[in-house]
């Protein structure tokens, strides 16, 4: 007897409307419900404003800096602006250890809000010294670190964010676009910094204060950490997986889901720091960070100490031309996201682009003061090379060691596998800025030889995971190769950094 025809496939349902949810932000509870898609895209937004308006409150420092040493005590010695860099630096470090335990325990929605509105005060505290006239230095040290502690609570809590929405074989790309948002803090820091520097150096810390306070009450109404929060299911862990596309995400968490059930415990610190990968990122960090951040600080006043086509340049015209590092910088993480993305190998795309940062920042000292034009040539290409690996570690490395196949899916480990990685480089951070403020005495032939090394030594730290990425990387092309030979269609390359990326 013949066996009766297959029944058709049944069709798909179609995605449940959005139910209304406890966890939801005040603000979108008021809001007619819209699509998942719509929510990314939203998170993405609030985001990526959130840490542009962290990183434009830091660029107030380096703007003053000429203005503070001519005209303000106790800052005449530029060592002591050093001091208060090393301060917030050093708090910052120190406090995104306990910033991303925390960001993995609480809700990243108040907690990263509440980071914002504070470090607005804190900012804007340093600028009250002007108005109060205040000359001591433990006022402005004290003000810093407060300001750097503060601040901790941003990098975390964004990345664990973006990674709890976003993952799969595009995730380089994509954080490597949304991370602009440090360069574009960094710009517009330096531009609001610069144009109200006329009306006194105080209002350079104030208005940058008042405008990262103003985000975190937009935080607090409208951003939803988790899928969960707003109606969806989670993704799963096996989400994270190479192999995943963006539409699969988004068929599998428009599903529906209550929330409770996909919140899972946190790592403890030492359990994140022992998954492979993170210490070798967080070394290499450490000192990618450290050139990095010494352009961020020290950048617009050698501007105005170097004689660029035989002139000297004014503090608010050096404050305008250093945006276009951060400019490069744009280019850079978007080009390293998007080749590590291609060669499924982050550690050898950081490593290529450390490398080349060291003839590009060779390059920019040796000849940048040929003529304007030549400066911002060899300006923007140093910060392409700089910020291009410091963009992919501490946004696509850390997601993809935040969802590590060695947590079996049982924790969440986002927000404090970023803190250590971003942590310790943020170490390196405090370091180079302060010992600039020394040896930029002896003159800035002996600076750019410490960034140099540095940038060497930060390829050096990748080698081993270099080395097993290239090996990898062999044996996919030739895994590809065979099976073009023999008819199989191609499976798909292996994911390195232990299946996780």
């Amino acid at each position: 007897m013949a066996e009766p025809p297959p029944a058709p496939p049944m069709p798909k349902a179609p995605p449940r409307p959005r139910p209304r949810h406890h966890h939801a932000p005040p603000g979108l509870r008021a809001v007619p419900a819209f699509s998942y898609n719509a929510h990314r895209s939203l998170v993405l937004g609030l985001t990526f404003l959130a840490y542009a308006l962290y990183h434009a409150s830091r660029k107030p420092p380096s703007i003053v800096k000429r203005a503070l040493s001519e005209s303000w005590p106790p800052f005449y010695d530029p060592a002591l602006l050093g001091e208060t860099d090393v301060a917030f630096l050093a708090f910052y470090s120190l406090g995104m250890f306990g910033a991303g335990h925390l960001g993995d325990r609480l809700d990243l929605r108040l907690f990263l809000a509440a980071g914002m509105v504070g470090s607005g005060a804190a900012v804007a505290l340093f600028g009250v010294g002007y108005f109060l006239s205040l000359h001591s230095l433990a006022f402005y040290v004290v003000a810093q670190a407060i300001a750097g502690l503060l601040q901790s609570t941003g990098w975390p809590s964004v990345v664990a964010i973006v990674g709890n929405w976003f993952c799969g074989r595009r995730r380089g790309l994509i954080m490597g676009v949304w991370n602009a948002h440090t360069s574009v803090g960094n710009i517009s820091g330096s531009l609001i910094a610069a144009a109200v520097l006329k009306y006194g150096w105080g209002w350079s810390f104030v208005v940058p204060g008042g405008l990262i306070a103003i985000g975190g009450v937009l935080v607090f109404f409208f951003l939803a950490p988790y899928p969960e929060d707003v109606g969806f299911a989670p993704l799963p862990p096996k989400q994270a997986s190479e192999t995943s596309t963006d539409e699969e995400d988004r068929s599998i968490s428009i599903a529906g889901g209550t929330g409770e059930e996909g919140r899972r415990d946190a790592v403890g610190i030492w359990k994140a720091f022992s998954i492979p990968g993170v210490f070798t990122f967080a070394a290499c960090l450490f000192f990618a960070k450290l050139v990095a951040y010494t352009f961020l600080y020290w950048l617009p006043f050698y501007l105005t100490q170097t004689a660029i086509g035989g002139e000297y340049m004014s503090v608010t015209d050096a404050g305008y031309l250093s945006v276009l590092f951060d400019v490069g910088g744009i280019i850079g993480g978007i080009l390293a996201g998007f080749m590590s993305d291609q060669l499924d190998a982050r550690a050898t795309t950081a490593a290529i682009f450390m490398y080349l940062a060291i003839p590009s920042l060779y390059a920019f000292h040796a000849y940048g003061s040929t003529s304007k034009v030549t400066n911002i040539a060899l300006m923007m290409i140093s910060g392409l090379f700089v910020n291009g690996p410091y963009a992919l570690i501490t946004t696509a490395v850390s997601a993809d060691l935040g969802t590590h196949k060695s947590l079996k899916g049982d924790s969440r480990a986002l927000a404090t596998v970023t803190a250590i990685i971003d942590g310790t480089g943020s170490l390196g951070a405090a370091l180079g800025p302060f010992v600039t403020g020394f040896i930029s005495k002896t003159g800035w032939d002996s600076v750019f030889i410490m960034l140099i090394l540095c940038a060497f030594i930060a390829g050096a730290c990748l080698s081993g995971l270099v080395k097993a990425e290239t090996l990898q990387i062999i044996q996919n092309w030739r895994n590809r190769s065979t099976n073009t030979q023999n008819g199989i269609a191609d499976p798909g390359a292996e994911p390195l950094l232990g299946g996780s990326t």
